[in-house]
């Protein structure tokens, strides 16, 4: 890679022969580079940085078949994460790591989008050092849970506990599992394949590929209770792929409940009306999030080779849902 590469981002597209409906351009790169927004798709296109068939475009130009589309952006230099007092839930520290009880709405580490207030930040501010493994970005970090996920994380605080910790977690040698609540009555226990990779049609959202295109992910459930079309579940993954949970519940048709980006606030079984509807709107608004808590982890401590195994309780918003199924939703409503 020569020196103009490394401050340059490329991005290469070639418009499918079997593209029947004409798509700007703008629209076009909007879908597929992920964290792009239009106004700056535009900006980037009017600065000159995006060529369609070797030539400068217009944002409005309407994209042909094959119409080969080539970008390249002027790399910003990466902002530096900063400590910040922010309040966390402790559940264990000691010299190597420390178990945090991540709330639902903060985000791990810092980036695009979510520089401040994030996990990380707040941990930096905590303690005087973590791991960093060459990442500034994400000192600590060994595993990551969504922004609206609740649940436990392990957290490095030197280099070699990040190692070991990161070894464990690849070579799946950890116990991580899940509760949900998901709509319908699965099968009491089961398991989900399917490959994970993002999706042709929003490049934001990830979806279960065909034929080898994404990432191998399997994830194991058991039912721990029933309601009135929905289910607490227990969660446990084999494999660890961005939105994994939410995406094979969704692929199976028991998308995660209150989950606003797979299908989860919508009354997805029995009838959608009267009582029932005023109950789960009120309930889905209230809880403002995916009903998905990482609820117990257990691994190898990394200094003493004792097993350790970590169990956090449910958060308020999550408690209450489930409260109010067991009261109303035990049988038909």
């Amino acid at each position: 890679m020569d020196e103009q590469e490394k401050k340059t981002t490329i991005y290469e597209f070639t418009v499918p022969p079997g593209q029947q409906e004409a798509i700007r351009l703008d629209v076009y790169i909007t879908n597929f580079v992920e964290n792009a927004t239009r106004n700056k798709v535009q900006d980037a296109i009017k600065a000159g940085y995006v060529m369609v068939n070797g030539k400068k475009e217009k944002a409005s130009y309407k994209l042909l078949p094959n119409d080969y589309i080539f970008i390249e952006l002027p790399k910003a230099p990466p902002p530096e994460a900063k400590a910040e007092e922010l309040e966390l839930d402790i559940v264990h520290e000691d010299d190597d790591l420390i178990i945090v009880n991540k709330a639902a709405g903060m985000v791990v580490h810092p980036a695009y989008g979510n520089w401040t207030g994030t996990l990380v930040n707040g941990l930096m501010h905590h303690v005087d050092e973590l791991g960093t493994a060459d990442n500034d970005l994400r000192p600590g970090i060994v595993h990551r849970l969504d922004k609206d996920t609740s649940g436990l994380l392990v957290v490095a605080k030197n280099d070699e506990t990040l190692a070991k910790l990161s070894a464990k977690f690849a070579e799946k040698d950890v116990e991580r599992t899940y509760w949900a609540i998901v709509w319908g009555t699965p099968a009491e226990e089961g398991t989900v394949e399917g490959d994970i990779g993002r999706s042709k049609q929003d490049r934001k959202l990830m979806t279960v590929l065909q034929g080898g295109r994404g990432k191998h992910a399997v994830t194991h459930y058991k039912v721990l209770e029933y309601f009135d079309y929905l289910s607490l579940v227990e969660v446990r993954l084999e494999t660890g792929r961005t939105h994994q949970i939410r995406v094979h519940f969704n692929h199976i048709g028991h998308n995660v409940f209150g989950d606003t980006t797979y299908g989860g606030t919508s009354v997805r079984y029995g009838p959608n009306t009267g009582n029932r509807k005023v109950m789960f709107h009120k309930l889905i608004t209230r809880l403002g999030r995916q009903a998905l808590h990482a609820k117990t982890l257990g691994f190898e401590h990394p200094s003493t080779g004792e097993m350790v195994r970590f169990d956090s309780e449910l958060p308020e918003d999550f408690q209450h849902v489930l409260d109010t199924l067991r009261e109303h939703c035990k049988g038909e409503f």
